[in-house]
C-alpha cells in the first residue's frame, strides 16, 4: 500500500505542476498590473495564450534542422521531469530516491542546453546573441547554486530534497544565520535561471536587453507553447523548491492520510500565491541592471552560499 500511495501522490504532482503552472504566470502579471495601476489580463490569460499557440500552424525556417524542431519537447519533457521531482504537498514521492538537488540542477541544465543550441540553430544574430548571454549568465548562476546545495548538505546530511524538507521542518534547525544567507542566494539564482527582473525582463523585446527572448523568436505554434510552458514550470519549480526547502509547512509526510494531503495542497496553494505577490512586487519595485552587472549580483550569490558553508563549518549551530 505503501509503494501504490507514493506512486499515486507522483502522478498527482506530476499533473499539479503541469496544471498550476501557467496560473503562477498569471499571478505575477496580475500583481504586477495591479501595482502599475492597471487592470490588466485575467490571472487565466496564460491558458488561454497556450491553447491559442497550440492551434496555430508552425512556420519554420528553411534552415532549421532536427534539433530545432525537438528541442521544444525535449526542454518541456525535461523541465517537468525535473519539477516533478521537487515536493509541493508530500514528500512521499514515488520518485524522490531521484529527487536529488544536484540531479535537478543537471536536468535544467541539459534543458538550458538544448535552448541555446536551438537558438543558434537558425543562425540569426538574435538567436546568438541571447545564447551567448544566456550561457554567461549559466556559468555563473550553477557555481553558486552548487554552493547552496553543499550547505544545504551539510545541514541535512543529504541532498536529497525530500530529506532536506524533513530536517528542514524539523525542530532540530532553528534560527540559523546559514539558513537566511542561503536562501537569499537560492532567491538570487532562481531570478537569474528564470530569466526575471533585474536580471532580464521577460515582458519586453529590446535587441539590448533580450535574454530568454531572443532564443525563441524564430519559434511559433505548438513549439512556442511547449516553450512557455516549460518557462513557467521553470518559474513554479524554483518557487516550489524555495518553498520545500525553507518554508516547509504544511508538507505531508510518508503514509499520511487524505487529510494530511488535503492540508499539504491548501498550503502549497497558499505559497504559490504569497510568492506571486512578492515576486511580482519585487519586480515592480526594481529597475532591470546592465547585462555586464549580473555577473556582480551572482557572484554575490556565490559568496553568500560559501559564507553559509563556513558558518556551518565553524559550528553547526549557525
Amino acid at each position: 500500500m505503501a509503494v501504490i500511495d507514493a506512486i499515486l501522490v507522483q502522478v498527482a504532482q506530476m499533473a499539479l505542476v503541469v496544471a498550476l503552472a501557467p496560473l503562477l504566470t498569471g499571478l505575477v502579471r496580475k500583481v504586477k498590473a495591479r501595482i502599475a495601476r492597471r487592470r490588466g489580463a485575467s490571472i487565466f490569460q496564460p491558458y488561454r495564450d497556450l491553447r491559442r499557440l497550440l492551434g496555430k500552424e508552425v512556420v519554420l525556417a528553411e534552415n532549421a534542422s532536427w534539433l530545432f524542431r525537438t528541442a521544444p519537447y525535449l526542454i518541456f519533457a525535461l523541465t517537468w521531469a525535473a519539477a516533478g521531482l521537487v515536493p509541493t504537498f508530500s514528500t512521499n514521492l514515488a520518485f524522490s530516491g531521484a529527487g536529488d538537488l544536484i540531479a535537478i540542477v543537471a536536468i535544467l541544465g541539459a534543458a538550458r542546453f538544448l535552448l541555446a543550441l536551438a537558438g543558434m540553430d537558425i543562425g540569426t544574430s538574435f538567436g546568438g546573441l541571447g545564447a551567448s548571454r544566456e550561457v554567461m549568465i549559466a556559468s555563473l548562476a550553477e557555481p553558486a547554486m552548487l554552493m547552496i546545495i553543499v550547505a544545504l548538505a551539510l545541514m541535512a546530511q543529504s541532498s536529497q530534497l525530500s530529506t532536506i524538507a524533513i530536517f528542514m521542518a524539523s525542530p532540530a534547525v532553528g534560527l540559523r544565520v546559514s539558513v537566511a544567507l542561503v536562501l537569499i542566494a537560492f532567491a538570487i539564482v532562481a531570478l537569474a535561471e528564470n530569466a526575471r527582473i533585474p536580471v532580464d525582463n521577460p515582458a519586453t523585446h529590446l535587441e539590448l536587453t533580450m535574454v530568454h527572448e531572443a532564443m525563441v523568436l524564430e519559434y511559433s505554434g505548438r513549439h512556442l507553447a511547449m516553450i512557455e510552458l516549460a518557462a513557467s514550470l521553470k518559474l513554479l519549480l524554483m518557487i516550489s523548491a524555495i518553498a520545500a526547502i525553507f518554508f516547509p509547512i504544511g508538507l505531508a509526510a510518508s503514509g499520511a492520510g487524505s487529510a494530511a494531503y488535503g492540508i499539504g495542497f491548501v498550503s502549497y496553494l497558499l505559497k504559490l500565491l504569497v510568492s506571486a505577490a512578492l515576486l511580482g512586487t519585487f519586480e515592480m519595485s526594481i529597475a532591470k541592471m546592465r547585462v555586464f552587472r549580473v555577473p556582480n549580483l551572482l557572484g554575490g550569490a556565490l559568496m553568500l552560499g560559501l559564507l553559509g558553508t563556513l558558518l556551518l563549518f565553524i559550528s553547526r549551530g549557525l
